[in-house]
This record gives structure tokens, sequence and C-alpha cells, in this order.
């Protein structure tokens, strides 16, 4: 696992937060809510796929207010159906008593590990590292959610481990991986989970490289 808690019985926790990021006046990016609870829902997604889990439940903190919890729900169930993966049931709370000059929000999520597979594997980067404003402008260009599930649902990714402030370099090392890429910026930070390291079935990797197609390449 990478950032997960194993919880009893099987049950794998996860969470992702974000902070001056939304549409107060004071927020150092500006964006709509619902676009930042997309992506604190994406990178907590990853994060239980990385543990082998899959979501059964969804609790949002949201300290930006009463008028951003719809919005922050909508961006959560955009993310699932971009997926094609019904959304799990959402709960949370809003802070209501102190109006907070700056957006501010956690999004945590509790799934439960599922059967696991071994094959043996290349470690594949997927997707282009971005940062804040980044983000919408390389919209394009990160990591794609719908084609990660569809290729772990037809076997050609056996591992997910998502890129986070450390950058490729950073998340290699934990896997015990030189990170030789050649052209990528290996130490830039992947924000919110833009980049994905990708555990490709060995047997596999002609097909996913036809799945997944540019800013994909072997580590070596």
């Amino acid at each position: 696992m990478r950032n997960a808690v194993l919880l009893p019985n099987g049950f794998v926790l996860t969470t992702d937060n974000s902070a001056g990021i939304g549409e107060k006046i004071e927020d150092v990016v500006s964006t709509p809510d619902e676009i930042v609870s997309y992506f604190a829902a994406r990178v907590a997604l990853l994060e239980q796929w990385a543990a082998g889990a899959t979501p059964l439940s969804i609790v949002v903190h949201n300290f930006s207010g009463n008028q951003s919890w719809v919005k922050y729900v909508d961006g959560i169930e955009k993310l699932f159906n971009e997926i094609g993966v019904k959304c799990p049931e959402i709960t949370g709370s809003s802070e209501t008593n102190m109006e907070t000059l700056q957006s501010a929000i956690a999004v945590t999520m509790i799934g439960e590990k599922v059967e696991e597979y071994f094959a043996k594997i290349q470690w594949y980067a997927y997707g282009k590292p971005s940062v804040g404003a980044e983000v919408i402008k390389n919209s394009d260009k990160i990591a794609n959610l719908k084609k990660i599930r569809e290729a772990i649902n037809t076997g050609l990714v056996h591992q997910v481990w998502p890129v986070g402030s450390n950058g490729i370099k950073g998340e290699c090392e934990r896997l015990g991986l030189h990170g030789n890429l050649v052209d990528w910026d290996v130490e830039k930070s992947g924000g919110p989970a833009t980049i994905v390291l990708l555990g490709v079935d060995i047997s596999k990797e002609k097909e996913a490289k036809l799945h997944f197609g540019d800013y994909f390449e072997a580590i070596s």
C-alpha cells in the first residue's frame, strides 16, 4: 500500500485534502469548487486502487461554507460518472460557525480490498506532471482514470501507484526503482496525482501502449 490505512476485516481508508484553491477571493488558485473536489477525490480513489481496494463510502470535510457543499458533491459524482462506476454514498460535515477566508476541503474514502492477482509486471509512468493552474491547462495530458480503470478490469494493469509531491523520482525510490525516464521531469510534483505509475503485465505491454497512448513510458 502507498498512503492507505488498513482497517480490520479488509477495509481500507484513504484521504486527500486541498486548501487555498477554490472560489473564495483570498484563494491562491481560483477555480470552481467542483474541480477542487474532483481532484481531491481522484487522489483518494487512486490510493484505494493502490491498496487493491474499491471504495464503499465517502466522507467530505468542507471548510468552505454551506454554499460549497453541493458543488463539492457534484465534483465527486462527476469523477465516478467518468470512470463508469456508481458513486458511493457521500456524507460529511460543513464548517458553518466560522467564515473562512480561503477554501479548504478533505475527501476521505473507506473501501474494501478485493482479491489480488499476481503477475510479472513492468512499471510505466502515465500522465504529465502538473501542479496548480497547470492541472486545468494540461487536463488532456494528465492520467485518465477511466483508462486506468478499464486497464485494471481487462488485466493490463495489476498495480497502481499515484505520484505525489515527491515526484516520479521519490515514488520510484519507494518502489525500489531507479526511475530513469527520457525527457521527463522526474523531480516535479505530481500535484493531485496527475501522473500515475502503473504495473503493467509484461505479456500485454504492446496492448497497454495502444490503450494509454501519449505520456506513457516504461521506467528503467
